[in-house]
């Protein structure tokens, strides 16, 4: 009797051990997206154009058709010579954005983007304050989720914010990291964004994380507001370098855009 209760009680507990563990996986449900289905110029209701200014990645923005259309279901931002009398500037390229028409704190944006290759090529995926409620550039902060550079096989992820630019606090923690993709191919560029991290991933791999910093300078942390997304082509700069025009035309297809909530609520 007593082995056959002993036997008993060690199946229950083996049982017991073998039982589902509750996940503590995130449920994501989609808050906002494009899939670019109108042919065409962009959804007004959801892009405008960014505007010519003096940053680098911004100099040679043009609202042209040329650059920036809609065609078979992609959203195609070109970087090309300017072919235009009226406007002086060498080159148009494509620039838009969401500001004013969504912004979104905390949650999963993932692009599905295809990308070319060209000496002074500099397409991009990022994120920036809809109000910059910590003073203008570096302060609020920017998120870039995507920038690849002229023939590189990889892609570079990177946060900016006075406590890693103007502080030089780069490396406590790492500001940024680089990646490979699949050239040729469209590759999904993700981040998750939560409370007290920013995850970042390529194809659904998790390639960097930046986390919130207890007890560190407050400047570290300005990405507690509300952002809005970028999508552009850019070309030549500091960084980038010069352009070659035999490389031109060069592109970003976009086949998606999609912006997630997580229904769990944020951890």
């Amino acid at each position: 009797m007593i082995q056959r209760l002993l036997v008993l009680l060690l199946l229950l507990c083996t049982s017991c051990t073998s039982l589902p563990q509750k996940g503590n996986a995130l449920e994501w449900t989609l808050q906002w997206e494009d899939e670019f289905e109108t042919e065409g110029a962009p959804d007004s209701t959801k892009w405008s154009f960014s505007g010519r200014r003096s940053p680098d990645w911004a100099c040679y923005c043009a609202d042209n058709p040329a650059t920036t259309f809609v065609k078979d279901g992609q959203l195609y931002l070109r970087g090309i010579q300017n072919e235009d009398s009226a406007d002086t500037a060498k080159y148009q390229t494509a620039c838009i954005q969401t500001k004013d028409k969504f912004a979104f704190r905390y949650g999963k944006v993932e692009v599905r983007a295809k990308l070319s290759k060209g000496k002074g090529s500099w397409p991009a995926i990022w994120l920036m304050p809809q109000e910059g409620r910590y003073g203008g550039w570096p302060h609020s902060g920017e998120i870039d989720i995507m920038e690849h550079l002229n023939y590189d096989s990889i892609v570079y992820q990177t946060l900016h914010s006075h406590y890693i630019d103007n502080l030089n606090q780069k490396t406590n923690p790492l500001y940024f990291a680089t990646a490979p993709f699949k050239e040729d191919e469209y590759n999904t560029f993700g981040l998750e964004w939560h409370p007290d991290r920013l995850d970042f991933f390529i194809n659904g791999q998790k390639t960097f994380s930046y986390p919130k910093l207890e007890n560190a300078d407050p400047s570290q942390w300005p990405f507690d507001q509300d952002f809005f997304i970028i999508l552009d082509q850019a070309l030549g700069g500091n960084w980038v370098g010069s352009i070659k025009d035999e490389d031109l035309p060069v592109q970003m297809i976009v086949d998606w855009v999609r912006v997630y909530q997580n229904s769990n609520g944020q951890k």
